[in-house]
């Protein structure tokens, strides 16, 4: 079977890799000063990060903007 979605580079990533990724280029506060948002301020954890992304689609979509502008450059 062939790749059904060959320009999607978001195709087969999960949003806990997403945001690994983004950990192993940035600390917390770098996330927080690129994306405003408080779980990455408050107390930030993987866990917390990943509930409050996957209720909160507009910032889902800036993780998401931020993960393929640096695995773009």
């Amino acid at each position: 079977m062939t790749n059904a979605q060959p320009n999607n580079p978001l195709h087969g990533v999960t949003l806990e890799v997403i945001l690994r990724h983004l950990l192993t280029l940035y600390r917390w506060e770098d996330l927080y000063k690129l994306i405003r948002i408080n779980c990455f301020l408050e107390n930030p954890s993987i866990k917390s990060s990943l509930t409050f992304l996957r209720k909160t689609p507009w910032a889902r979509k800036k993780v998401e903007d931020l993960y393929i502008e640096t695995i773009n450059s």
